[in-house]
């Protein structure tokens, strides 16, 4: 008997973009938190321009590896570069700075701000004032602070934020908030975004808009997308390229149809392989 396709298999994702240079480079990465092993020697690449897809099973070690990505945690052992630069050897503040961007699974958004305050925080890490310039509200910390606003207000246009903007944040639709999640982490000009759970929350109408706004996104801005997500479809229809895991080691890498299409993704979503 044929195996089983899970949901969204048979008309496919994208067709894989080529890899080119990858822009960022996982190699072996192991972690253990006690006894357990957290992720065992998890490697892959994600190509300049691509969308990646990051999928598994609850526990497979997918938000582990965000963190391990973003300095939260520190791997015991193997490597990550972007750009060919090492990010292990740099301190985990500076890598906004470096051009990596994120959101969270649970929303981290400041709720008493409006959107548009929300979406200059993300911003702020690209300024290059001082603590005392801006004690003192010096003319060019002035002049930062405008451009600072007006490239907040452009990623606010990208996500059809305008009308939004000075509305408090709690006061809006959760998949609003998601969009403004994505804005502020836009706003710190990253050249890779991490999107943990993009869709988690998020009806069948704003999954399928969604899905259209990180495309037009990655067009505009040129934009390298990894991201984590267990709506299946949702990461099939986006990404050129998906790794999955299980138990903290990938177990398929591909395009979304030839990882749907594995036996040992199928048997670790629906336990067997038949």
């Amino acid at each position: 008997m044929a195996a089983p396709r899970l949901a969204g298999a048979g008309g496919g994702g994208p067709q894989e973009a080529p890899l080119g240079k990858p822009l960022l480079e996982v190699r072996d990465i192991s972690i253990r938190f006690g006894g357990i092993l957290a992720l065992d020697k998890v490697s892959f690449d994600v190509g300049e321009g691509q969308i990646v897809g990051l999928i598994g099973p609850n526990g497979a070690g997918k938000t582990t590896l965000f963190n391990v990505l973003s300095r939260l945690y520190r791997p015991a052992e193997g490597g990550i570069r972007f750009d060919g630069r090492s990010l292990l050897a740099l301190p985990p503040h500076r890598i906004a700075a470096l051009g990596i961007g994120r959101t969270f699974q649970n929303l981290a958004l400041f709720r008493s701000m409006t959107v548009l305050e929300n979406v200059m925080v993300g911003a702020h890490c690209t300024g290059a004032s001082s603590f005392l310039g801006n004690a003192l509200g010096l003319p060019a910390v002035r002049q930062e602070e405008r451009e600072l606003r007006d490239g907040a207000r452009r990623m606010l246009g990208l996500l059809d934020l305008e009308e939004v903007a000075h509305r408090p944040i709690a006061s809006l639709p959760f998949g609003t908030q998601k969009r403004a999640e994505i804005a502020r982490a836009l706003a710190s000009a990253p050249r890779l975004l991490l999107l943990d759970e993009p869709a988690g929350g998020l009806n069948h109408e704003e999954v399928a808009a969604l899905g259209a706004l990180l495309g037009r996104i990655r067009e505009t801005l040129g934009l390298t997308m990894l991201l984590v997500e267990h709506h299946m479809s949702f990461v099939m229809g986006i990404s050129d390229h998906v790794v999955a895991l299980d138990f903290g080691r990938v177990i398929a890498q591909g395009t979304p149809a030839a990882v749907q299409a594995d036996e040992a993704v199928i048997g670790a979503y629906l336990g067997s392989a038949q």
